[in-house]
């Protein structure tokens, strides 16, 4: 959805015509702008430093104003009727009171604040009872309307009262006991507050590199989510301190403010699908009216016009939900980017777990407002681990999303653990709700839940809904070999074959050959394209290949296939390379074989004729140079012309047949003029001699009819004479016939006898495809 720094550069066009510019395009690198100084240079590293300092100095504010509210030092747990019972405290005072239960809380009467209170004596004496709402401290998820007017005026009270320096506690077994009110300290702060703090942090830096890395709207509402989730974790790390009570005013605006924060989420997460990775129709209308309907609901939602106010605020957050997987979806119907498809399987995990986590506390809150076997204690202990887990699922989303098409595995691996725990810690909360699990049984049946989800559908996840890629290397190989005897065979077409290939490895919706050209392949908007540089030979490349959608619109590029892509068209080049260096071995090895042959068996051939004893011998030797001639004029030539071969093999054959005082009978048509290998020249050379040979030595044939056909790939050659031969499914082959089959099946086809009407052998020659080795 959002790009980082490495994917930050401007954009070209790839899809030419389209009537909508889609985010894809939008986001092709201007390959022009390669070269120039990285985006991070300059203000935006100054931006970024800056940025960190300033969240690590509100963090640190943060702490330091908590160690220094005030707290009762001991520790407080739920007991079955719904109270306070002390579990252990570091006062000497109440060593002696572990075990009891807590009734109420009532102001010392020897504090100055106390003395200044309009009716301190009556305070002292009337104190305020207090139950186990106390335990419980985010008002954001207290289902029960009243619980959480009840649970907003313990905690401010109790924070009023500690301000004062001093409480007196009132005990169930009548004792009361005046103790002070310490500060917490930093280790009185909990070992929790400091990863949920860290986890903040890391949300907001993730925010401030994608805004950086460019300015644009959809890196705009990447900040809003995770500053809001942010937002979201301070406040869970704010409740996880340790002792009794929250700060004074954090109760009251919790709800307001922490719905806000979840709201806003929701409407940026609406917005951002309306804007990518395609562009809806009236998106900026859409948007203006999500966001007018979530700043409505939230002032109806304060002022309790919509009913009891967590249902109206979980119903918001529902609504948020099922808006933003109906753009994602639309999206993905307009333009089948893998992206959208990925955020449309995380919107509905997401939205899934929501659920989850909202039939929880509701489950528990009714279990325990009708006082069945769930107390108020295990109705809180629901509570904070359902909401502290959908927090930590949604801030693992965000943080997994910039990097889908980065391949952090280490990343992708945490955020897979993290959503799996979420959902299986869901499901289990309501175990307990349902069936009042113990702690340590509910803790193991979380535990072994998470474990066997994320091992049963870790490979489905990273197969179907992260898009990895399912490419062996056996495939690979086979796909690279077929391109490169292509490329080999027909130098022309490696552009072709390498698009081909690209097509076998990605199988992508759209691929487009430009002229824009980065320095190596990368990946482009958001993962949807991926853009590889074509380099023919050892030049600088002077176009690339666009790919677009791979696996038909199924995943997303990543990393490794720009990787692979570069190792896949290196390999291409350096075997193409290394084919055309020992195909200039091989040339120059039969240079050197027809010199020497001219050189030496000529010249002594040439000296045999002069020296005939008489003219028929002579005629026999010329006829044999001549030969030769031709042979080593094919072993010196890198190519050779059909036009010209067929015109060679003609001249070779009347020549021959005149010898023979048999007829020739030659019918050549082709629609294109190739070019042949010295092995196809050859092969076709020697065929034609052998067959002749055949017909008049074996058959005593008096006509011979040569007829050579090329249409396309398809080449037909077929000799026909009106020898003595029969039944040719009888012979036996030796070198002649079983050296036409090898050659025939070297050019890739198939050679067949049979009789000819009324008399003599028909031989038929055919290759498929015929230019496919040229």
């Amino acid at each position: 959805m959002f790009e980082t720094a490495a994917a930050a550069r401007p954009a070209a066009r790839a899809l030419k015509g389209a009537p909508q510019e889609s985010a894809f395009e939008s986001l092709m690198p201007e390959m022009g702008q390669a070269a120039g100084p990285r985006p991070w240079m300059g203000w935006r590293r100054r931006a970024l430093a800056g940025l960190v300092l300033v969240a690590c100095v509100l963090a640190f504010a943060m702490v330091r104003w908590l160690a220094g509210t005030p707290q009762i030092d001991a520790q407080w747990a739920g007991d079955a009727r719904g109270g306070l019972q002390l579990l252990s405290s570091r006062e000497l005072a109440l060593q002696g009171l572990l075990g009891q239960s807590l009734l109420a809380i009532g102001s010392a009467s020897n504090t100055s604040s106390a003395s200044n209170m309009p009716d301190a004596q009556q305070a002292r004496q009337d104190p305020q009872t207090v139950d186990a709402l106390l335990l419980h401290r985010s008002p954001r998820w207290q289902a029960s309307e009243a619980a959480r007017v009840h649970q907003i005026q313990q905690h401010e009270w109790l924070a009023g009262r500690l301000a004062s320096g001093e409480v007196t506690l009132h005990f169930a077994n009548g004792r009361e006991l005046t103790v002070p009110a310490r500060k917490r300290g930093y280790a009185g702060l909990g070992w929790l507050l400091w990863p949920l703090i860290g986890l903040s942090l890391l949300l907001a830096l993730f925010a401030g590199v994608v805004l950086l890395a460019r300015l644009q709207m959809r890196n705009a509402l990447f900040a809003v989510m995770s500053l809001c989730q942010a937002g979201n974790l301070l406040f869970i790390a704010l409740e996880s301190t340790r002792g009794l009570g929250l700060p004074l005013g954090v109760a009251p605006i919790d709800l307001d403010l922490r719905l806000a924060l979840d709201a806003v989420t929701g409407a940026a997460i609406v917005h951002a699908f309306l804007l990518h990775p395609r562009r809806l129709p009236h998106a900026a209308a859409l948007a203006t009216a999500v966001w007018l309907a979530v700043g409505l609901a939230l002032l109806l939602i304060h002022q309790g016009l919509l009913g009891p106010r967590w249902w109206a605020a979980q119903s918001l957050c529902v609504l948020l939900g099922l808006a933003a997987l109906l753009a994602v979806s639309r999206s993905y119907g307009l333009e089948p980017n893998p992206y959208a498809l990925v955020m449309r399987r995380f919107a509905l995990m997401a939205l899934a777990t929501l659920l989850l986590v909202t039939g929880a506390v509701a489950a528990a809150s009714s279990l325990a407002g009708a006082q069945a076997r769930v107390t108020p204690g295990l109705a809180y202990g629901v509570a904070i681990g359902a909401s502290v887990a959908w927090y930590l699922f949604l801030a693992s989303l965000l943080l997994l999303t910039p990097f889908l098409a980065r391949s952090r595995q280490l990343l992708r691996e945490f955020a897979l653990l993290a959503g799996i725990s979420t959902v299986a810690a869901s499901v289990d909360l309501l175990f307990i709700t349902v069936f009042s699990l113990g702690a340590f049984t509910s803790l193991a049946v979380a535990v072994f839940a998470a474990l066997a989800v994320y091992a049963g559908a870790r490979q489905y996840i990273l197969a179907h809904m992260l898009g990895t890629s399912l490419l062996t290397t056996e495939r690979t190989f086979d796909y690279l070999y077929r391109a490169a005897r292509e490329v080999q065979a027909r130098p022309q077409r490696h552009s072709a074959a390498l698009g081909q290939l690209l097509r076998d490895l990605f199988e992508p919706l759209q691929l487009e050959l430009t002229s824009r050209v980065p320095p190596r392949s990368r990946v482009v908007g958001a993962g949807a394209g991926l853009v590889i540089p074509v380099r023919a030979g050892d030049d600088e490349a002077s176009s690339a290949f666009t790919l677009r959608f791979a696996q038909r619109g199924q995943r997303l590029f990543t990393q490794e296939d720009a990787r692979l892509a570069e190792r896949v068209v290196d390999q291409l080049r350096r075997a193409v390379a290394y084919d055309q260096a020992v195909e200039r071995g091989r040339h120059e090895e039969r240079q050197r074989l027809a010199q020497d042959l001219h050189d030496d068996i000529g010249a002594r051939l040439l000296t045999l004729m002069y020296q005939a004893p008489d003219p028929a011998m002579e005629d026999y030797i010329r006829h044999t140079l001549q030969d030769l001639k031709t042979l080593t004029r094919g072993l010196a030539a890198a190519e050779h012309r059909l036009s010209h071969a067929a015109g060679e093999w003609k001249a070779d054959l009347t020549q021959r047949l005149t010898l023979a005082q048999a007829q020739l009978g030659w019918i050549c048509h082709f629609d294109q003029d190739l070019a042949l290998s010295v092995v196809q020249w050859s092969a076709l050379t020697r065929v034609l001699r052998e067959l002749v040979t055949n017909a008049l030595y074996h058959g005593h044939a008096s006509r011979i009819d040569v007829t050579l056909h090329l249409a396309g790939p398809l080449l037909e050659l077929t000799v026909t004479d009106d020898g003595c031969g029969r039944d040719p499914q009888a012979w036996a082959h030796g070198l002649g016939l079983g050296g036409v089959r090898k050659r025939v099946k070297a050019l890739g086809g198939r050679v067949q006898w049979r009789e000819n009407q009324p008399i003599g052998i028909v031989c038929d020659v055919r290759v498929e495809q015929f230019h496919v080795t040229a």
